[in-house]
Formats: structure tokens, C-alpha cells, sequence
């Protein structure tokens, strides 16, 4: 049978007799076909080990560390991925080199720029956390499990706060117009809603900090952290952006030790030579239904260890971000804009009744709510006036609170 060995050099294949073997044969067929010194070899069925940076991390991978489990106890079959990290340096064989110059082929323009193409994993992102706001994330993720069953894809952009050290809280997640499917999430965006959105979150002295989006169920069976088209459309958003520290997050379901499944997070930022080869139009963008979804296709050749290549394994293009959570200033109780149900005047009226026992700002100190607010009020005067009460949690002024009950009572 063959194995798929998958190291920070990319995909490779290791032939195997028989079925049966153990781990350490396995690594000695990996030594003597890869050249890689079984000593030097670490051993997974978790990709994660792939992000491993230390000794110490490298160590809480045990899966395969007995050298006398054989590979069926595992699960290991025909084509199935087994990850390797690994000390020291090695040759990965490459393209045959023809040498430029008077003697050979010559060096075009755009050969040299590819030779300077160099794609490698970047291991410091520059954002130092995520930390999600409990009731924004849960009502995100409530939705996809709960009502989409993960059979289609959903996504939203995050907003919050990013501090001098790069430390980026998200508080609020609003939900653009859209279309799942299966495999693909197509953003309607809504240029108008969208400036209704920005002026909400600068009264509240927040901005865009990310893209969050879920993986359906049918992804879960594929090999891949994230799609080419995943990374195409966060390399899009990131490069619009323009911001160093945004994160694009992503929800999925897991199956757990007992058979059953759990939501899971998960954090990252597109590389800086994702986003440089994105910018400068390397990524092929038509991508079709044959083409290897956990590869990127180029334009042009670009170098990847030591090799020559116009595909790139997604993995490259994605540096791993810490996540943490918190208790953020607003809730995140009020019905979601863009979702099946259309959101009226009666949903502002059964809230403002539900929570009628608080302070009137803390009634209204739900970015949702103030969306449905801000397509009535005036974004330049009250929009700002209303953002500073909820961000300072002073009292609204009678006026405003007049006019948003009446609003509620047109219903």
C-alpha cells in the first residue's frame, strides 16, 4: 500500500509492503525512501504536530510513539495521511536544473521574479491573541449548529479592538448578506448596510478586526486546515483590510472521544506572502471542481522548499493564533440581521419588554439591535450621540428613548 507523509516540506509517499507493519518499520521505510534519520523522526495522525515549535510540544503528540503499535491498530491504510516532523536539515529532490548563461537556457525577467517567489511557513503572526466576546461567539456558532446543522457554510465579520501589542478582541460579529452552499460562501455585501455598521462600531471605539466562517460537515471529510477557495476568499478580505493584525477564524465540527461531535474554534492569519501574492494577482482565481482543494494554484512557478511549483499546499499560507475569550460590553441576545427570519419592529418591541427591569442602555447595548436603530436615526447626529451612551453606559436621553419605543410600538 502507499502512505501520503505530509512535513513541513509538503506531501510526499512512502511504499509499504505490508499492511501489518509497525511504527518503527514505518520509520525505517521513511529513512530509507525520504532520508530522514529515524532518531530524528516525530510521528502523528494530528496535523497539529505540524505546529509543534518545541521539544516540549513535539512530546505531547503519543499516538505513534510506541514503536510496537502496529499501523492498523491506527487506522492506517492505503492513502491515508500520516504526519512527520523532523530535526536537521535534507535534499528534497526538485526539477531537473538546466543552468542559465551563455550555455544554457536564459533567464527571462520573470523567471528571476519567481526564483525570488519564495514561499515558506511564516511561525510569528502578528496578531499575539484572539479573545472572543462568550455571547457574540455563541450566538454565532448556536446558529450553524442549531439551524444550519453545518450543512451549509456561513460567515460574518468580526469587529473590535486591537491593542498596542497586538492583542485583538472581537465583540461583536455582523453577519453580511449571503449564500452557503455545501462547499462555497458567496458575500452579497451591502455597501449601504455596511456604513451603518462602520459608523456603529467607531461609536463604539471599535473597527473590523476579521472574517469568521464555518466548515460544513461534508468538508470535515477532506484533508485540509482550510480550501483554496477558503484562502482565496480570506486573502481577499485581509488584503482589503489593510490591517497587519486581522484574523480569520474558523468553526467546525469535531467528533470527540465518545463518538459524539463538538463545535470548535480555530484562528489564523494569512501569511505576509499570501497576502503579497494575492495583492499582486499570483493566485489563479477560477478554480474548478477537479482541481486538489488543499492546494492554491499559481500563475507562475514559484519556489516552495527547493522546488518549482504553481501549487501550493494551503498550509503555507497560514499562521496559527492563539484563543482566548471574555466577557465583551455589549449582548447578544437580539435577533441577527440577514438570517432566515427578517427582523422587524416587533422583535425591537418583545425585546425592549423581555428586558424591561434594566437600565434603558443596558436594554439597548446589543450591536444588532443598534443596527435596526441606525436604519432610521440619522448616522451622522444620532447614531454617534446614542453609540457614546452605550460605549460610556450613560443614560440615553429621554428623547432618544421616546423615539426608539415608538419605533418598538409601530409594530
Amino acid at each position: 500500500m502507499m502512505l501520503r507523509i505530509r512535513s513541513r516540506d509538503g506531501l510526499e509517499r512512502v511504499s509499504v509492503d505490508n499492511p501489518h507493519i509497525t511504527v518503527a518499520q514505518l520509520q525505517s521505510l521513511i529513512q530509507s525512501q525520504l532520508q530522514i534519520p529515524i532518531h530524528n523522526q516525530t510521528l502523528s495522525t494530528n496535523q497539529n504536530l505540524l505546529l509543534a515549535k518545541t521539544h516540549e510540544d513535539l512530546l505531547r503528540f503519543t499516538d505513534m510513539s510506541n514503536p510496537n503499535t502496529p499501523l492498523s491498530a491506527l487506522n492506517l491504510s492505503h492513502g491515508s495521511i500520516v504526519f512527520l516532523a523532523y530535526e536537521g536539515e535534507r535534499r528534497v529532490a526538485g526539477p531537473a536544473f538546466s543552468p542559465a548563461g551563455s550555455f544554457g537556457r536564459k533567464m527571462t525577467m520573470d523567471d528571476l521574479i519567481a526564483k525570488q517567489m519564495r514561499v515558506s511557513r511564516q511561525e510569528n503572526p502578528h496578531c499575539e491573541l484572539v479573545s472572543f466576546d462568550r455571547d457574540c461567539a455563541n450566538a454565532f456558532q448556536h446558529y450553524v449548529n442549531e439551524t444550519l446543522a453545518f450543512a451549509v457554510k456561513r460567515g460574518g465579520f468580526m469587529y473590535g479592538t486591537v491593542s498596542e501589542v497586538g492583542k485583538v478582541e472581537v465583540n461583536f460579529i455582523y453577519e453580511p448578506p449571503q449564500q452557503g452552499s455545501e462547499d462555497n460562501l458567496l458575500l452579497s455585501r451591502d455597501p449601504d448596510e455596511e456604513k451603518l455598521v462602520e459608523a456603529i462600531a467607531v461609536g463604539l471605539g471599535m473597527r473590523k478586526v476579521g472574517f469568521i466562517f464555518t466548515q460544513t460537515i461534508s468538508q470535515d471529510k477532506k484533508d485540509y486546515t482550510l480550501s483554496n477557495r477558503e484562502v482565496l476568499q480570506a486573502a481577499e478580505l485581509h488584503a482589503e483590510s489593510g490591517l497587519n493584525e486581522w484574523v480569520t477564524a474558523v468553526v467546525k465540527l469535531e467528533v470527540n472521544e465518545d463518538a459524539g461531535a463538538d463545535v470548535h474554534f480555530e484562528a489564523f492569519q494569512m501569511s505576509d506572502t499570501c497576502i503579497k501574492l494575492f495583492k499582486e494577482g499570483w493566485f489563479e482565481t477560477e478554480i474548478g471542481n477537479d482541481d486538489d482543494p488543499k492546494l492554491s494554484k499559481m500563475k507562475k512557478d514559484v519556489v516552495v522548499g527547493v522546488k518549482d511549483t504553481r501549487e501550493v499546499d494551503n498550509d503555507f499560507f497560514l499562521v496559527v493564533v492563539k484563543i482566548f475569550d471574555h466577557q465583551g460590553p455589549l449582548s447578544s441576545i437580539f435577533p441577527i440581521e440577514n438570517r432566515n427570519t427578517q427582523v422587524t419592529m416587533k422583535a425591537l418591541k418583545n425585546h425592549l419588554e423581555r428586558t424591561k427591569n434594566l437600565p434603558f442602555v443596558k436594554r439597548i447595548s446589543d450591536f444588532h439591535l443598534l443596527l435596526v436603530l441606525a436604519r432610521v436615526l440619522d448616522v451622522a447626529a444620532d447614531v454617534p450621540a446614542l453609540m457614546e451612551c452605550v460605549q460610556t453606559q450613560s443614560a440615553v436621553p429621554e428623547g432618544y428613548q421616546i423615539l426608539i419605543e415608538s419605533m418598538a410600538n409601530t409594530a
